[in-house]
Parts: structure tokens; C-alpha cells; sequence
């Protein structure tokens, strides 16, 4: 499956690269760090794709140094033009190079890594923390409507999580979560499909009454995590 990054066959389906998601995304890392009093001076992301998200927390945190990682030649070309004063790109792998962060970003990362705990256990001695926004695919409607595998097919996730699995992974591979909420001012995922947007207004009302219970029983939902 991480052919697909490499190969062309993942930027054929989504040739944005997702960049329509990042100002939304950018704003949870945000949110994380101003709720845990975290000023990073220097940030990583991996796998990031366009370079949009790190680009706004590079204009929101002008003081940090930021960098974007990428193994994907076909999403390194959209970051061109994103530099700013503060941030800087590579084509490569964040382990591959002797550098260590105070924080790094794992947006939508994780459940594509055919060896997470590998790969998680793997980023603990480049950083102090770690940020990640993890889709919950699993849920009583996604798998009575077999959205896991679709998510498979079209955004190429190999990994399925509920927020307690999810939590628990990142506990399994040394880490010590600090902070970890449901996002609830938007729905992150796209209402391409009827069934999506059917759904779509229950969610939004459950994500605001109880975002846990909702995210278990209809999913569309992710979490945010700080964890050290």
C-alpha cells in the first residue's frame, strides 16, 4: 500500500492532496497548543502533503522553525511557492536525517503506516512532543455500511481506529498523552456521498451534545492528541 504515495496512483485520486482540508486542520494544532500552554521553537510535520498546514502554523507561530517532511515527489511539487521566512521543505524521511524537534506533527499520518508502532516508537527520540490527528474509521454505522474499506480504497488508510484503540497505540509505543478532545466545530470529513450527507446533521448535533458517544455509534469523527 505505500506504493501508492510514490507510484502516482495516490495523487491521480486526489490531486489537491487534500490542501481544500488544511486552514481546518491548522486551526486543531493551534487549538492543542494554546490549551497546553506550548510555545515549540522548532516544529516538524510528516507527511505534509502540500505544505498548507504547516505553512499557517508557520504564520501563526512566527518565533518557531518550522520544516515539512515529504517521501511523495508528486505532493513535494505543490509545496513550492509555500516557504516563508519560517518554514522550509524536504523530500525525504524525518528519520533519516540527525535533527531533533520540540514538536511533531502527524496529521492523518498514522493510519497509513503499515508499521505504526515501528514507526511511532521510531520518532521518540527526535522530539519532545508529538501532535497527531487520527480519523476514527471505526464505528457501529461504519461497519454496518463497510466504510473501512472503502477508506481503504479511496484515501488508502490500512489502519482502523476508535479514540480508545487509538490512545491505546500511542500509550503501547511509550508515549504519555497529555491531551486528547474531539474536534467539534466542523466536520472533518468530505460529504462527497449521499450517505454522507444524509448523515451529516445528526453527527454535527451529536458531536455537540455528547462527541464521544457520537463518534462511537455514527463515526465521522477524529481525535486530537498531545502526548509526550
Amino acid at each position: 500500500m505505500s506504493s501508492i504515495y510514490t507510484d502516482g496512483a495516490y495523487v491521480r485520486k486526489h490531486p489537491s492532496w487534500h490542501v481544500e482540508d488544511s486552514p481546518w486542520k491548522a486551526q486543531q494544532v493551534i487549538k492543542i497548543l494554546k490549551r497546553n500552554s506550548l510555545a515549540p521553537s522548532t516544529i516538524a510535520e510528516i507527511g505534509c502533503g502540500a505544505g498548507e498546514v504547516i505553512r499557517r502554523i508557520s504564520l501563526a507561530l512566527p518565533e518557531a522553525r518550522c520544516r515539512g517532511f515529504e517521501i511523495s515527489a508528486d505532493a513535494f511539487t505543490l509545496t513550492h511557492g509555500r516557504e516563508t521566512e519560517n518554514l522550509s521543505y524536504r523530500l525525504c524521511d524525518l528519520r533519516d536525517i540527525a535533527e531533533h524537534f520540540d514538536l511533531v506533527l502527524l496529521i492523518d499520518v498514522i493510519e497509513h503506516v503499515e508499521d505504526c508502532f515501528g514507526f511511532l516508537r521510531s520518532l521518540r527520540p527526535r522530539t519532545q512532543y508529538i501532535v497527531a490527528h487520527i480519523p476514527l474509521d471505526l464505528s457501529v454505522l461504519s461497519l454496518l455500511i463497510n466504510t473501512p474499506l472503502a477508506n481503504r480504497r479511496s484515501a488508502g488508510h490500512i489502519h482502523y481506529f476508535t479514540k480508545s484503540t487509538a490512545l491505546a497505540l500511542l500509550s503501547d509505543t511509550g508515549y504519555t498523552i497529555l491531551d486528547c478532545f474531539h474536534p467539534t466545530d466542523g466536520n472533518w470529513l468530505p460529504k462527497k456521498g449521499w450517505r454522507s450527507r444524509l448523515i451529516s446533521p445528526f453527527r454535527a448535533a451529536g458531536n455537540q451534545i455528547a462527541p464521544g458517544l457520537s463518534a462511537m455509534v455514527l463515526g465521522g469523527s477524529s481525535i486530537m492528541v498531545l502526548a509526550r
